[in-house]
């Protein structure tokens, strides 16, 4: 039996937080991951560039069943936090837009920052170490292929169900619930959709087409690029709604094509023009989405022939193309998780479980999903920072 402080279970981002942060504290930690690398969603991350942060992260850039429990966390430890952490160690770093901040290098810069302040702070990690079976006396009890260890305090770190290639279980929510925690049903998010088999052939032809459009669902809405797939939709905006979506089956999005444009006003003011509109709309979009979307004869007659109602449906269409929803990529394809261990088992202040004393959860694996953009990176650092002060 091998006494430590704390053991945090998964070293992705939120556990290699809540390590140095316990570590810088004088505890004795050890970091357990199963796979045979440290932070490899961190890796994968931003196209291998690592979106780390967004300087603009608050609480309605979240979802949860409770959306205030994240705001003690975030001001807690804060984007800027981070970003003086990384400046510290010269990572050079850029905003793309909208508050992404990416590493002006690579990914692994991050990760080689994280393990070497694991080192100056005495964090022992074991990787390929994977655990059996959990218990509680007064310790923590680890049965592990590398032996049994014990600990005052558990931290558990070890994500959702997204990319399982990279090796996401339900590890997490199977501890939560041998504790007797409650879990919010979960479900893939920022996640590629696939359409309904009726509107499949349109979305097949338009595959590789990326268009700057506003994705709404209910009354939720966001403006990003759009990308077509052979299944149905992806880029920012698509994965950005999904999160939001009651399932995947049989539920209708909108898209606005030419979200800088009131199409039917335009109309009315060009009544007499003597274009199509389907050139008319070649000047704002690229031909091979128009021509696609132009299947009826009103677009391939002159907008002064048409009546105010024929064009209206135009207007329509490219406004508000309505979208049958019917299926998601799943898991493989899935940015992050949402549900999750119900946050109202755990305190906001420092993520122990309220049942369950010095038991903590932290991460992807708890009821909190961020928005695409740095978000999740920035809960992962806040909520391990949170558990790693406290523990």
């Amino acid at each position: 039996m091998n006494p430590y402080d704390v053991i945090i279970i998964g070293a992705g981002a939120a556990g290699l937080m809540a390590a140095i942060t316990a570590g810088k504290r004088g505890k004795r930690v050890l970091l357990i991951e199963h796979t045979q690398k440290v932070g490899e969603k961190i890796r994968i991350s931003g196209g291998g560039r690592c979106n780390f942060t967004n300087v603009h992260a608050k609480k309605t850039n979240y979802l949860s069943q409770n959306p205030h429990f994240i705001t003690s966390a975030l001001a807690s430890y804060t984007p800027q936090d981070f970003i003086s952490l990384i400046e510290s160690h010269q990572i050079a770093y850029h905003e793309k837009t909208l508050g992404q901040l990416f590493c002006d290098g690579s990914s692994k810069q991050i990760i080689s920052m994280l393990v070497n302040l694991c080192q100056k702070h005495n964090v022992e990690i074991k990787t390929n170490c994977c655990v059996d079976d959990i218990s509680k006396n007064d310790h923590f009890s680890l049965s592990t292929n590398e032996g049994v260890f014990s600990a005052h305090a558990l931290i558990m770190a070890c994500g959702g169900l997204s990319i399982p290639q990279i090796g996401a279980s339900d590890f997490g929510y199977r501890i939560a619930k041998k504790f007797g925690l409650s879990i919010i049903p979960t479900r893939p998010a920022l996640v590629p959709l696939i359409v309904d088999a009726t509107q499949r052939d349109l979305f097949t032809e338009l595959s590789g087409v990326s268009n700057p459009s506003i994705a709404s669902y209910k009354k939720t809405h966001f403006p990003e690029s759009i990308l077509f797939t052979h299944k149905g939709l992806s880029g920012p905006a698509i994965l950005q709604i999904s999160s939001y979506l009651e399932g995947f089956n049989h539920q209708e999005i909108s898209l606005n094509l030419l979200p800088d444009i009131d199409l039917k006003t335009q109309f009315m003011i060009d009544k007499n023009s003597k274009k199509t509109p389907a050139n008319y709309l070649k000047t704002y979009l690229t031909n091979r989405l128009v021509d696609h979307l132009a299947s009826h004869p009103d677009f391939n007659r002159s907008i002064t022939d048409l009546t105010k109602e024929a064009l209206f449906k135009i207007a329509e269409k490219i406004n508000s193309l309505k979208v049958v929803i019917n299926g998601s990529e799943g898991y493989q394809k899935a940015e992050v998780t949402v549900g999750g261990v119900d946050t109202d088992e755990l305190s906001s202040k420092t993520m122990m479980c309220k049942k369950v004393p010095n038991l903590y959860f932290i991460g992807e694996v708890v009821d909190v999903t961020g928005w695409l953009g740095g978000y999740n990176f920035q809960w992962a650092w806040s909520s391990g920072y949170a558990a790693g002060n406290n523990c």
